[in-house]
């Protein structure tokens, strides 16, 4: 019996049509790259340490972002007292996750709080996130804005701070009956000057009618 069925177009299907099939000429220019790439990178390590130099790989830094100050703390105290599985074997060295300060973006596990500092502030690190390590030149408009964003901050803490600190509860029940007063008397100032708008030189006028005997001003 043939293993050729016939499918719903009418050509011949075989049983393993439903597996992957590869390009092996794009496979193998692919893999040739590579091999070509770290034969470079081992002649260019080699002649950098006949020099006495150390070799880094070479980094486009037109794509990278200026480097700006760290925006929040670095957290090295949530860990203090709590254990933490780490599977056997899963880091060698600093490679990999392993007990301790791990860098995600490196891939990489420090044993203790100066070198994960250390590591943050390095050219590695800062190029893996996307930073160039340079710091771009702040102008006189950005130095009025950040001057202007402080104060605001500065003066919204002291309001927070003086309401935190009105803990007389009747002290601030008066302070609320005396806002709401001066509301009253703003509401109550309008809506006597709109009535004086409306009268002629300042005085109601009476209707002539039984409305003006009883005392019932238009």
């Amino acid at each position: 019996m043939s293993d050729l069925k016939k499918t719903a177009y009418g050509a011949a299907a075989s049983d393993t049509d439903f597996r992957k099939t590869w390009d092996r000429s794009e496979y193998e220019a692919k893999a040739k790259k590579e091999q070509d790439e770290r034969r470079e990178e081992g002649r260019a390590r080699y002649e950098a340490k006949l020099e006495g130099k150390k070799w880094h790989k070479p980094v486009d830094f037109s794509t990278l972002d200026a480097t700006s100050s760290r925006a929040g703390r670095v957290d090295v105290a949530s860990m203090v007292g709590k254990s933490t599985l780490i599977p056997a074997g899963s880091a060698i060295g600093k490679r990999g996750r392993g007990a301790g300060f791990y860098c995600e973006a490196c891939d990489l596990t420090y044993k203790d709080n100066v070198q994960y500092i250390e590591h943050l502030n390095s050219k590695q690190h800062l190029i893996n996130t996307g930073q160039s390590g340079e710091v771009a030149r702040a102008t006189l408009q950005d130095v009025r804005n950040r001057l202007e964003m402080l104060k605001q901050r500065k003066r919204e803490r002291e309001e927070e701070d003086k309401r935190m600190g009105e803990i007389d509860l009747d002290a601030r029940l008066k302070k609320t009956e005396d806002i709401e007063e001066r509301e009253r008397e703003e509401r109550r100032r309008k809506r006597n000057e709109k009535r004086r708008k409306d009268g002629q030189n300042g005085i109601k006028k009476e209707d002539s009618g039984w409305e003006g005997r009883l005392g019932i001003i238009s």
